[in-house]
């Protein structure tokens, strides 16, 4: 349907070429745009009226006093079907802190939340296939337990801001939430807008990127330098992400494009990792609440298991 859609607009009423470069990136971001935006609208709503109920406070209540393998797969859990990202970071971390939840939990929910969604899944699924969105997630999840672990040996609590710690536990005052079908109505369309408010440019931008990526440059280019099996491009593909800031939809019509053209699998699972969860924001960000050590580690951390993470599938492929 969205091809047919694209096809019409770019090749029949546009008239330009399937053969020209420009024909071939404009039909891409078109093609792309319409399809992840009805998918994210259609997600995203359905998620909303099933997630009514849920909020920060009680993601952090459900956690608090289980076990420490216990809370740490529930906090990968939440992580994954949340919608919280960077711009959550710093009031979540607090609250767990205040909950008395180990800082190594809490480092595998902020790992899992910004990398894994049920929209990004779905829609990753829906472009690039279920067999790929499968090993994202599976990745994404190992990734979040292991590294939980590892920050938990450096006893992180040292480096958190000393103001956190001050926070005294209070009475939370949680206004009552209306039920009703109308009610979960409500609370899904406004979920869709602030959603979909946040990240549209985002999307815009992964979508505008990969149409340059697929419509421009040389298949034989990207085949000598990319798709190959030289260990140093996956490390490469960790450090691009860095700089970059957009969440795991975004990133998904850059991976379509790369594989596309022939970019190796491990390869792009490692820079779609780390532009979701090791951008340059989302540390700044997290800066508020704990020390550049614990960054350091954090960062370095997460560094080594998407290389890892990459060599691995590049090895199976």
């Amino acid at each position: 349907m969205f091809k047919a859609f694209a096809d019409f607009l770019i090749y029949q009423l546009a008239g330009l070429s399937p053969d020209m470069a420009t024909g071939q990136a404009i039909h891409f971001f078109v093609m792309d745009v319409s399809k992840i935006f009805v998918l994210l609208v259609i997600i995203i709503y359905i998620m909303g009226l099933l997630r009514a109920l849920l909020s920060p406070e009680k993601v952090r209540e459900f956690v608090r006093g289980k076990p420490q393998w216990l809370a740490r797969t529930l906090a990968i859990l939440l992580g994954a079907v949340t919608p919280f990202c960077s711009c959550s970071s710093v009031p979540l971390f607090i609250g767990f802190v205040e909950a008395g939840i180990p800082l190594g939990v809490t480092f595998s929910f902020l790992i899992a939340s910004p990398m894994i969604n049920e929209v990004a899944v779905v829609i990753l699924a829906g472009i690039l296939g279920w067999k790929l969105a499968a090993l994202y997630v599976l990745a994404g999840l190992v990734v979040a337990y292991i590294g939980g672990i590892v920050m938990q040996w450096f006893k992180p609590e040292k480096w958190v801001a000393d103001y956190v710690w001050k926070i005294q536990m209070g009475e939370m005052q949680t206004p009552e939430t209306d039920n009703s079908l109308k009610g979960r109505h409500r609370y899904a369309v406004a979920e869709v807008r602030e959603i979909v408010g946040r990240i549209w440019k985002w999307v815009l931008i992964g979508v505008a990127v990969g149409a340059l990526f697929h419509g421009f440059v040389p298949e034989s280019w990207v085949t000598t330098h990319l798709g190959g099996d030289d260990w140093y491009t996956v490390p490469l593909a960790v450090i691009m992400g860095v700089p970059l800031y957009s969440n795991a939809t975004g990133v998904i019509p850059i991976a379509e494009a790369m594989l596309g053209k022939g970019v190796a699998l491990g390869t792009v699972l490692a820079l779609m990792m780390s532009i979701a969860a090791l951008s340059l924001p989302e540390m700044l960000i997290l800066r508020k609440v704990i020390h550049w050590k614990a960054l350091a580690i954090y960062a370095s951390v997460l560094a080594v298991a998407f290389t890892l993470v990459g060599w691995g599938f590049n090895a199976l492929a």
